[in-house]
């Protein structure tokens, strides 16, 4: 769920494709963004935005796909992309398949994929042609416990400063690479114990020379800040959560950092230099997978499990418990996401209901609908994030379709484009290209 933001009777196992997630702060000591990069899962502002980006709006198998590439495995993370390059992580099964700890606990559901031993696989592409450079096996072995059979062991997104690349596998490790496919330093947090077996999602974040990993479990949670340089450890602050698959958010807020993460008891915010809670407020429910988002001095998080909420929450002066108070600005109790983030672009949050094919897009500095639910017909299952650019929004799905819908008050479908394969991984934008992630193939989408 970068888990792309993961669990469910049809429900995690995604997590994430969100997508999972890592998200990179606005302001000074943000790793450099340039033209035409994709940086982490939520794209140069942490917004789901490419805001240079100009991909096409029309494509097919036998129309605009510069190239189309075999990943071996599976995964749900989002690739990125810097330079002249394209990296992507995946977990290849091989050997026999063992029975799936946890899957008889009380309370499990049973649709679990077959768990295997696994090569956690960092690969990096050519951009011009999708040749693959290089192809690292980070580490090698059988996962502790399951995922749910519409997830994957790579559904955290990697990220990358321009320097450094950062591969999250979670319960397998966090790993720094550098750019020709050597590890540089590697970190094991232990083993996770996630909520059903569902499978785990969540991305790093990374801001200046700090790299952040939230850990909420049904065990031991905590909030975690790494030298990104050499992986010590900084800071570890417990937090009193059950299992969510939202990746932290770095913000500015009167000229300081704060790393915001969102899940089941509160959306906190905690101060990045020391990990000191600044705020907290209550209003999500359980199994929280969507990433918040954030612009102009206002966070915005929800979900929609066991109820649906999304919370507009004002930063300047957030203190304490800020439920009840003003800094709340807007609440909604409908038609809100599950799975897939929301999207913010310029001054519009759109999201999509559940993980089910119906928009809405919201003012959102007051929460007045703009649009929707509207329905996009051909996108029913949904785990992918949307993605913005070019006047546009990119919303692909499981069935292999990608509605695009103008950006604007009022909703109006543009295009419908068909693949081979099945999307749950968040897109990416960089320059004229999209690329989308399949459960068999990355595609570079592009005019030539």
């Amino acid at each position: 769920m970068g888990c792309n933001q993961g669990m469910r009777y049809q429900v995690v196992g995604l997590v994430v494709s969100l997508a999972a997630v890592s998200i990179l702060a606005a302001g000074e000591g943000k790793p450099s963004a340039p033209e035409g990069a994709w940086m982490q899962w939520r794209g140069p502002q942490a917004t789901g935005v490419a805001p240079d980006a100009k991909p096409p709006l029309e494509w097919s198998e036998t129309k605009n796909v510069r190239w189309k590439v075999a990943i071996p495995g599976k995964g749900h993370s989002t690739p990125i992309v810097h330079g002249d390059r394209v990296f992507v992580t995946t977990a290849v099964a091989h050997g026999k398949p063992q029975a799936v700890a946890g899957e008889q606990a009380e309370g499990a559901h049973h649709n679990h994929a077959p768990r295997h031993r696994m090569k956690f696989v960092v690969l990096a592409l050519r951009r011009s042609d999708g040749r693959v450079l290089w192809q690292r096996t980070v580490i090698d072995e059988q996962p502790h416990d399951g995922a749910h059979e519409t997830g994957s062991w790579a559904s955290a997104s990697p990220l990358t400063d321009g320097k450094l690349l950062f591969a999250h596998f979670g319960s397998r490790g966090l790993f720094a690479l550098d750019l020709d496919g050597e590890v540089v330093w590697k970190k094991d947090l232990g083993d996770m114990q996630v909520r059903h077996g569902h499978g785990e999602g969540s991305s790093p974040a990374l801001h200046g020379d700090t790299l952040v990993v939230n850990w909420d479990h049904e065990g031991d949670s905590f909030l975690l800040a790494l030298d990104k340089r050499t992986g010590k450890e900084r800071w570890r602050v417990a937090r009193d959560e059950m299992t969510s698959w939202s990746t932290p958010l770095i913000v500015e807020s009167s000229g300081k950092m704060q790393v915001v993460v969102s899940a089941t008891g509160r959306v906190r915010g905690y101060e990045l230099k020391t990990g000191r809670e600044i705020w907290s407020c209550a209003g999500l429910s359980r199994n929280v997978v969507a990433t918040p988002v954030a612009a102009d001095g206002h966070v915005y998080a929800g979900n929609s499990y066991d109820w649906k909420a999304m919370l507009a929450i004002r930063l300047d002066g957030a203190k304490g418990d800020i439920t009840e108070t003003d800094h709340v600005v807007w609440r909604r109790d409908r038609d809100t996401p599950y799975v897939p983030s929301p999207l913010l672009y310029d001054g519009t949050l759109c999201y999509l209901k559940h993980s089910h094919g119906f928009l809405t897009c919201v003012d959102a500095g007051t929460g007045k609908v703009l649009f929707g639910p509207e329905r996009l017909g051909e996108a029913r299952n949904i785990f992918a994030s949307p993605v913005g650019a070019a006047g546009r929004i990119y919303i692909p799905s499981r069935e292999g379709t990608t509605v695009v819908v103008r950006h604007g008050s009022t909703f109006e479908k543009l295009a419908v484009n068909r693949l081979d394969d099945s999307f749950s991984a968040s897109p990416a934008l960089a320059g004229r290209e999209l690329y989308l992630r399949g459960d068999e193939s990355l595609y570079c989408i592009a005019e030539d």
